[in-house]
């Protein structure tokens, strides 16, 4: 159903011009998926939880709200599909409106499904993990047997479960900081801020400076003082936003305007109730442990295009920490004492959400300062608490940052651009206990003397050849040398680069093959043995098929005897895991991330995930013992990526699949057979397998001669020529209300990251079916998807003695002839 028309129940329920609610319109390009809770003073106060779902908002109220203990199970009644647009909405409904009263954005963020979306809001039990400031954490909706529209929304256990109540949680918006009341009311805090003003005896004029120049902060070692405080140094830009009439700049230090590299940050302040003001803070993007990355952080700083700075912005969305207020209202207060500003500053901000108050800690410096290394921190800034606010670097503001250090292998070395003669940086290695690996040059700390005696020294050593992945750069001069220096450095980045690292001197006292990377060793010079590769397999005799009696050892066993037909689909593939570790009738889960037991002679690849805003480490199966370890995992089905670690954005097949859900499997037969006969009149070659549930998978070639996007353009430009032929049993609706008994041709798969079923993997399903590869000619009315399984494929391809499906993987279709061949068979007279 097109998504104006599921907004057909939302509008005719309000009157636009009436009331301030969005109407639609919007869409998203980004592959993260945002929530929002909205708490809602109507007639009876309750929470609105809505979930980003295929460009709508699927929306449930929930009258005591989300708690955080799993044994509240709360009532979540299903209302009507929302826009986009509602993720922000925070006003007030007027009287005589649907839904009157106040409504502000009590949480938002990011969800996550755990599993199927589509198939559990079809069968009522909804799996997700929420990312959001005040929810976190996985969570379920479940409907009810009463209603189609009750559900009970419930907190999974899990670290972030407590024994709390929806109380327990901030009662103000995440992005005004109002309550429900304030809203409602038209109340704020700016009469108690500028009580607080009126104490420290600030002049009554307004700033009027474009481009406020920073405060700047001097060098200190750590110390302790009653009469400073101390913060947290974040990792991040600097901005000052100044907010004027309702228009809001964000200027960076050297005063560039950076509103539209943070539209986040602009929009939360924006929204903060009060006409002017100018604050000070720091924009930081965090990383899956919660702390400042950097290199995030640069990554979204250098976007200029809009769609990637909106994508960037829900996927890796920055928060602005501030630590001053320079403006409020009318008053200048760049005079007033420090404690003075900061009060009116967390006055000013919401108890949580894009916008944070910087805490501080009186007094004791070197205990947070220890605390804060600890944490992997930069550092802690100290600040005088009586010190005015001036634009430049002063003694009443000092950083203190710790250090991180360590030895590096000169690997060679660059030229100054203006003296070809002198030393301009060293180029550093360490060792992976395989090969050096660049890590980065080094080009200050050092004295001229130290850059003569270096320059000769490195002159004087043999040419190397660079160390694998070291970039291509021709003022790169590589050496074979046994110098060692100590440097210090900020951190590494995701790319395992060193930033802002300083040279502190030579190390003689140390073989450059001990300078290694975190983590790693050096290759022993004893050759030892490999490792045993044996699965310590466990369970062997739990049942697994109740009413079939098959149990864990005939998983086990048939992947051990299909081994040879299946490991050519998983090789050099991500892998993801779907456990039933209590057999197909208990509960299940996938499983992306392999855990650290795993035997280091299992393969895995860590690869950055979009999705998650982390790094993910792959199963990647290449050998029978690693399939069976994975078997014994409870792995039942395995799902496989389409594409190869070594050219992954660039998928071997584009595949188109046939889901019944509720459609004749005649009617499957049909439109296979129909895909079949398209692609052989324009000279593509198609394959075809059972998916080894009810569908079958349509699979064409690509060998990674296409991106993702132009195979999922081809398979839906297909799968339109087939609904042409066959509109009345086939569909391309995803929604399965919508498809009315018909076959959904799927072509969303094909995209980067997406699974299908490998060739041979089983289902959880009675019988324990398994994917099936097909020839065309058992393609007919005669086929029977459930004489496939684990019983009966393995003496099949004995019988057959070739796979079928095998050539997906190494044959191509040339893309462009292809879609020449398609605009031909459809328009063969070239009318338009």
């Amino acid at each position: 159903m097109p998504k104006d028309d599921q907004l057909q129940t939302y509008r005719e329920k309000r009157s636009a011009g009436h009331t301030p609610e969005p109407f639609g319109g919007s869409t998203t390009t980004a592959s993260a998926l945002a929530f929002v809770v909205q708490k809602h003073g109507a007639r009876r106060m309750h929470y609105d939880l809505r979930l980003e779902f295929d460009g709508l908002l699927k929306s449930w109220a929930v009258p005591k709200g989300p708690s955080p203990n799993p044994s509240h199970k709360r009532l979540a009644v299903r209302t009507e599909d929302h826009p986009l647009e509602y993720l922000d909405f925070e006003d007030v409904i007027p009287d005589g409106n649907y839904g009157a009263g106040a409504m502000i954005v009590w949480d938002r963020g990011l969800w996550r499904p755990l599993k199927d979306p589509l198939e559990g809001l079809e069968k009522g039990k909804l799996l997700f993990e929420l990312q959001g400031h005040k929810l976190r954490g996985r969570w379920t909706l479940v409907r009810t047997k009463r209603s189609d529209n009750e559900w009970l929304l419930i907190k999974e256990q899990d670290p972030l479960a407590t024994d709390g109540a929806t109380e327990d949680y901030p009662t103000d918006s995440v992005i005004s900081g109002l309550t429900v009341e304030a809203l409602k009311s038209g109340e704020n805090k700016k009469e108690q801020i500028l009580q607080l003003i009126e104490q420290a005896n600030v002049p009554r004029r307004r700033k009027t400076r474009a481009t406020p120049k920073p405060m700047l902060a001097k060098t200190s070692p750590p110390f302790s003082d009653p009469s400073w405080c101390f913060e947290i140094k974040y990792d991040g830009y600097r901005i000052i936003a100044e907010k004027e009439a309702g228009r809001v700049t964000l200027f960076s230090r050297n005063g560039n305007d950076l509103t539209a590299t943070f539209p986040e940050i602009a929009s939360a302040v924006a929204t903060l109730p009060y006409e002017r003001f100018i604050v000070d803070g720091e924009a930081v993007v965090h990383d899956q442990a919660g702390l400042p990355s950097f290199g995030a952080l640069q990554k979204r700083g250098l976007l200029t295009r809009t769609l990637d700075v909106d994508r960037a912005r829900k996927e890796r969305p920055a928060t602005y920490y501030l630590f001053d207020c320079l403006a409020f209202d009318d008053y200048d207060l760049r005079a007033a004492p420090l404690h003075r500003r900061k009060a009116a500053l967390e006055m000013l901000l919401p108890s949580v959400g894009t916008l944070r108050y910087s805490e501080h800690l009186d007094k004791n410096g070197v205990q947070m300062f220890e605390r804060c290394i600890e944490m992997g921190l930069e550092g802690i800034v100290a600040k005088r608490c009586n010190s005015a606010y001036v634009g430049r670097r002063s003694d009443d503001w000092l950083k203190i940052v710790g250090e991180r250090r360590d030895e590096f292998a000169v690997l060679g070395f660059t030229r100054l651009r203006k003296n070809a003669s002198a030393l301009g940086a060293l180029l550093l290695g360490q060792h992976d206990g395989h090969a050096f690996q660049f890590v980065g040059r080094v080009g200050s700390g050092f004295s001229d003397e130290e850059r003569r005696v270096l320059f000769a020294d490195l002159n004087a050593a043999r040419n190397a050849e660079p160390p694998p992945l070291a970039p291509h750069d021709p003022s790169f001069v590589w050496k074979n040398c046994d110098l060692v220096i100590e440097a210090k450095f900020k951190e590494r980045t995701a790319d395992g680069l060193l930033r802002a690292p300083v040279y502190l001197g030579l190390r003689d006292d140390k073989p450059p093959e001990e300078c290694t990377l975190p983590g790693s060793l050096p290759e022993p010079d004893v050759v030892h043995e490999k490792p045993e590769r044996r699965v310590q397999f466990t369970n062997r005799d739990k049942v697994f098929w109740p009413e079939d009696g098959f149990k864990k050892s005939d998983l086990i066993g048939y992947y051990e005897k299909i081994g040879d037909w299946i490991l050519p689909y998983l090789a050099d593939r991500p892998l993801v895991l779907d456990r039933y570790p209590d057999g197909i009738e208990g509960k299940s889960f996938y499983q992306k991330d392999a855990p650290g037991h795993v035997p280091d002679w299992v393969r895995i690849e860590t690869l950055w995930s979009e999705g998650t805003g982390r790094e993910i480490r792959y199963f990647v199966i290449e050998d029978l013992e690693s399939l069976l370890y994975v078997a014994n995992s409870a792995a039942i089905p395995l799902h496989v990526w389409a594409s190869r670690i070594g050219n992954l954005q660039r998928p071997d097949w584009c595949v188109l699949d046939l889901d019944p859900k509720g459609a004749p499997f005649a009617d499957v037969i049909t439109i296979a057979r129909a895909l079949h006969k398209l692609c052989e009149a324009i000279a593509v070659p198609n394959f075809v397998k059972t998916s080894g549930s009810t569908g079958l998978h349509v699979m064409i070639p690509m060998s990674g001669a296409a991106t993702f996007e132009q195979a999922r353009i081809f398979g839906e430009l297909l799968a339109r020529v087939i609904l042409m032929q066959h509109q009345e049993i086939a569909t391309i609706e995803r929604i399965v209300s919508a498809r009315q008994g018909r076959v959904y041709i799927d072509t969303l798969q094909n995209g980067h990251g997406r699974l299908i079923v490998a060739p041979f993997s089983v289902r959880p399903l009675p019988c324990a079916p398994v994917s099936m590869p097909l020839t065309w000619n058992q393609v007919t009315k005669r086929l029977d998807m459930t004489s496939y399984t684990i019983k009966t494929a393995r003496s099949r391809m004995v019988k057959l003695k070739s796979d079928p499906l095998r050539a997906i993987l190494s044959q191509a279709i040339d893309l462009s002839t292809a879609l020449q061949r398609l605009q031909n068979f459809v328009n063969p007279e070239g009318h338009e």
